[in-house]
């Protein structure tokens, strides 16, 4: 499986690196265009980057975007369309890793879990930032 993507009806709702999946060279599975990069970063043994740092652009950002990366335990992920309609319910475990790019999602934890999680900021609030959806179970 290494990488997935989920999509419903045209709409990319997320996409998954499975805690499989080896590269062998640095690579992103995001669209160029996409207002956050997904990928892994590979190099063989005495790779050396130079230092430096990244150009500061203003960019307009519209959607806000989240992803996790199972440290430890067991999380599954369910994805709804728009409309409410459970799409996919997505277990994870050690090593694997979502974008949660479109639509409603919910998390339910199997076992006891740590996740790196990062999203687009400023963070302004759980009033600001979550909108509480009914579903279709």
């Amino acid at each position: 499986m290494s990488v997935e993507v989920v999509e419903y009806n045209g709409v990319k709702y997320a996409e998954i690196i499975w805690a499989d999946m080896q590269v062998e060279k640095t690579t992103f599975f995001s669209p160029a265009d996409s207002s956050f990069q997904f990928g892994l970063l590979a190099h063989q043994a005495g790779f050396i980057e130079p230092p430096h740092f990244h150009k500061a652009v203003s960019r307009t950002i519209d959607d806000l975007q989240q992803m996790f990366v199972v440290q430890r335990g067991v999380v599954v992920v369910d994805l709804f369309s728009d409309d409410g309609e459970k799409l996919r319910e997505i277990t994870m475990g050690q090593g694997d890793a979502i974008v949660l790019i479109h639509g409603v999602h919910a998390i339910r934890v199997v076992e006891d879990m740590q996740c790196i999680s990062v999203k687009q900021g400023p963070y302004l609030g759980e009033a600001e930032d979550k909108v509480f959806v009914e579903v279709k179970q």
